[in-house]
C-alpha cells in the first residue's frame, strides 16, 4: 500500500499534511509528535503582516528617538527604512523544527499587501523552510475598489515573494472571486505552485450582554468541504499548480474523497483541535483500510479519478446538479 504523493515538488509519504495552526504548531514538542504520529508535512503556524509592520515601528521609534539631542547621533544609526526586521523568534522556530524532523517544513505568511514581509519571506528560505505558503487574508470593503483590482493586487504579491525566493511557493486563497476559476488558472500562470483551498476567513460574532463585537473562532465541520472538494475537482487537470484541500476534513473518508477528487494533500487541523495530534495515525490507518477494502495500491492511483476530468457524469459538479440534489431531498418531518 503506498501513500507516498507529491506536493509542490516535495515528496511525502503521504496527504495527510497539518495546517497552519498556531495552538498546534507553536510548541516545537508538538511538531515532533505529529511526525511520529504520521504527518507528511507540517505549515506553520502563519507570520503576520501587521508583526512585521509593529516591529518596523518600534525599531524606527528606538533608533530615531533622541536624535536630535545631538548632531552627531544623526548618523550613528543605519537609516530605519533599510534596516531589516523580521522576528527572529519564528525564524528559529524553523531552524529548530528542521533540525528535529526530517519531514518537510513550510513557512506562512499572513498579510493583504506587497507590505514590508518581502524580505522576510526570504529569511524564512534561509532559515531551512521547505516552502513558503502565502495566506492571502484580504476581506475588501472599500466600496470604490473594483473586483480586477482586488484580483491584481493577489498577482502582485505572488509575482514579487516568487521573486525573492526559490523555494515552491503555494497560495491560501479564498472562493470570493467572481471566476474563481480563471482567477485560479492566472494564478497558476503568475507562478504559484500550490493553491490551497479555501482559507477560512473568520466572522465576528456579536456579545449582546456587553454590545460589543468580538472574535469568535469556529472549528471547520465536515460539511465545509464540500466547496473545496468541488473547485478541486473542476480545476483538476487544467491548470499546473497542485491542489491542496482544506477545512472540513475530519476522517479517513474525506482523506479520500479530496485525494480523489484531485488534491494532493489534504491539510488536517480542526480535527487534530478536537481529538489531538494522535488522531493523525487513526486517518492514516483508516485510509490505508480503505484502500486495501476497495483494492487501490497507490494515492497516485486514486488522485483525480472522481475530477471532472475523470467523473462518468461531469455536469456533477455543476449547476445541472442543483435541480437533482433539491428533487431528491426529502424533508424530515415528511419521511414521518
Amino acid at each position: 500500500m503506498i501513500l507516498t504523493t507529491t506536493y509542490m515538488g516535495l515528496t511525502l509519504k503521504s496527504p495527510l499534511v497539518v495546517g497552519s495552526c498556531a495552538p498546534l504548531t507553536e510548541d516545537i514538542d508538538n511538531i515532533k509528535r505529529m511526525e511520529d504520529s504520521g504527518a507528511s508535512a507540517v505549515i506553520l503556524h502563519s507570520f503576520f503582516e501587521e508583526q512585521l509592520r509593529q516591529e518596523r515601528l518600534e525599531l524606527h521609534h528606538h533608533l530615531t528617538y533622541g536624535t536630535e539631542s545631538f548632531a552627531e547621533a544623526l548618523t550613528y544609526f543605519p537609516e530605519p527604512e533599510i534596516f531589516h526586521v523580521g522576528s527572529e523568534e519564528y525564524l528559529n522556530h524553523i531552524r529548530k523544527a528542521k533540525e528535529m524532523v526530517d519531514m518537510p517544513i513550510i513557512g506562512s505568511i499572513n498579510g493583504s499587501t506587497l507590505g514590508g514581509w518581502l524580505d522576510y519571506s526570504q529569511q524564512i528560505e534561509q532559515a531551512g523552510a521547505d516552502a513558503l505558503e502565502l495566506n492571502i487574508y484580504y476581506v475588501p470593503t472599500d466600496l470604490d475598489i473594483p473586483g480586477g483590482e482586488i484580483e491584481q493586487n493577489y498577482l502582485d504579491i505572488l509575482r514579487a515573494v516568487k521573486a525573492e525566493i526559490n523555494i515552491p511557493v503555494a497560495v491560501k486563497i479564498s472562493p470570493y472571486f467572481s471566476n474563481m476559476a480563471n482567477m485560479a488558472k492566472r494564478l497558476s500562470e503568475a507562478g504559484a505552485d500550490g493553491l490551497v483551498l479555501f482559507n477560512r476567513f473568520y466572522q465576528p460574532d456579536i456579545d449582546l450582554s456587553n454590545l460589543e463585537v468580538y472574535p469568535n473562532v469556529l472549528l471547520s465541520t465536515p460539511q465545509a468541504m464540500r466547496l473545496p472538494m468541488r473547485w478541486i475537482a473542476i480545476l483538476y487537470g487544467k491548470i499546473e499548480a497542485d491542489l491542496a484541500a482544506t477545512s472540513g476534513i475530519h476522517n479517513s473518508t474525506d482523506v479520500i474523497k479530496m485525494v480523489m477528487a484531485g488534491a494532493k494533500i489534504t491539510q488536517v487541523v480542526s480535527a487534530l483541535l478536537r481529538h489531538g495530534i494522535h488522531y493523525l495515525s487513526t486517518l492514516e490507518e483508516g485510509v490505508r483500510n480503505w484502500m486495501e477494502e476497495n483494492e487501490y495500491e497507490s494515492i497516485q492511483q486514486m488522485q483525480g479519478s472522481l475530477s471532472q476530468l475523470n467523473c462518468p457524469d461531469p455536469t456533477a459538479f455543476e449547476r445541472a446538479q442543483y435541480m437533482k440534489a433539491l428533487q431528491t431531498y426529502a424533508p424530515i418531518w415528511q419521511a414521518r
